[in-house]
């Protein structure tokens, strides 16, 4: 039966496939007490994931490094530095020690009981960007909770097995590949990274907003999302087909035919009306009346500065510097390369906005 699920539209485009679900570690994590001997076994175990966890990011800081704003956003590197900071957070360590140590409670429940006390603080914040970064602590809880069981992260999941259904028919006959979308109650930022390099062609999560983490990395990487869907994990079965609408901020459950070949004519017109752009960034920008437009990029990285000359860009419009000190672990820019970065374009098309 066809069923729509209503989101937040936070990155354009349309995706169609089978969906593969994956729901919130913490559903399934096992409560029960331990004995007073085995209180440092435990509390080693949650240090033990939270430095995994950490390792990771440093990797991914490394990677992100040496990749091209297409391939990662330089935001990335900054939305980790967020995650390093709450894995270090004090209030989240002790806190679970003291399940563990005082209540007894084993390494998952009493991560899981601190996380839902720091949750409710954050839900009392007035701030609604603040408030959302609650998404960002339920994350790092989560990836941690991921360690400790052995999982890898979703994005890697393997394909589920393959059924023909009428859906598969209508897109072979109409000799369209057949991809995977993901539903999951939530991504990280680290998820993301991988994204691009995944098989899946869109994502919806049950939570998130438009300020989210997940929502800025996935609006950077052009990935048609829906964030905020509520209970879309658990509605949306293994194999199912699905249509993400991140224009409307809907996901369309066991589409019909019709609904089905509907939405594959809006996607390839959609793919169309991405690329007619394309055929007028050499040519110059003049308004019917004759008014001469000065089209300047905006920039994060000197070398940015080469894809907005091939996007047609006359200059830099705005310069962002603070991304030269952004993801070094440590090492500042020197005056030289600060000095000169802007002029990556050349000189008299440069506009820095610093």
């Amino acid at each position: 039966m066809t069923f729509a699920v209503h989101g937040i539209a936070v990155a354009r485009g349309i995706a169609i496939g089978r969906a593969v679900v994956v729901g919130s570690g913490r559903a399934d994590v096992a409560h029960y007490f331990v004995k007073p001997h085995e209180v440092e076994t435990e509390i080693a175990r949650v240090r033990a994931g939270r430095d995994a966890v950490v390792d990771e990011i440093h990797r991914l800081q490394t990677t992100i490094a040496g990749m091209g704003p297409k391939e990662a956003p330089h935001e990335l590197s900054a939305l980790l530095d967020v995650h390093l900071m709450l894995l270090q957070d004090e209030e989240l360590i002790t806190g679970v020690k003291n399940w563990i140590s005082e209540r007894l409670y084993n390494a998952e429940w009493a991560l899981t009981t601190q996380l839902e006390i720091l949750s409710r603080q954050f839900d009392d914040m007035e701030d609604d960007y603040l408030r959302e970064r609650k998404a960002d602590l339920e994350q790092v809880a989560e990836r941690i909770l991921r360690y400790m069981k052995g999982i890898g992260s979703p994005v890697a999941q393997p394909p589920s097995p393959r059924r023909k259904t009428q859906q598969d028919l209508l897109l072979e006959d109409d000799s369209v590949d057949v991809p995977l979308v993901l539903v999951a109650h939530d991504l990280s930022p680290a998820d993301m990274l991988q994204f691009k390099q995944s098989v899946f062609a869109g994502f919806v999560t049950d939570v998130g907003g438009k300020t989210s983490h997940t929502a800025i990395v996935a609006r950077s990487l052009d990935i048609p999302a829906v964030v905020g869907a509520r209970s879309a994990s658990q509605l949306v079965r293994q194999d199912d087909w699905v249509i993400i609408d991140g224009d409307s901020g809907v996901m369309i459950v066991d589409p019909s035919p019709i609904i089905l070949a509907e939405y594959g004519y809006k996607q390839r017109q959609a793919e169309l009306e991405r690329g007619r752009p394309g055929r007028l960034r050499h040519t110059p920008a003049v308004t019917l009346d004759g008014q001469k437009v000065e089209l300047l990029a905006n920039i994060e990285l000197p070398e940015d500065a080469a894809t907005a000359l091939h996007a047609g860009a006359a200059g830099v419009g705005l310069f962002r510097s603070e991304f030269l000190f952004m993801g070094r672990q440590g090492r500042m820019p020197d005056e030289e390369e600060s000095s000169t970065s802007p002029t990556a374009v050349p000189s008299k098309a440069c506009r820095a906005g610093r």
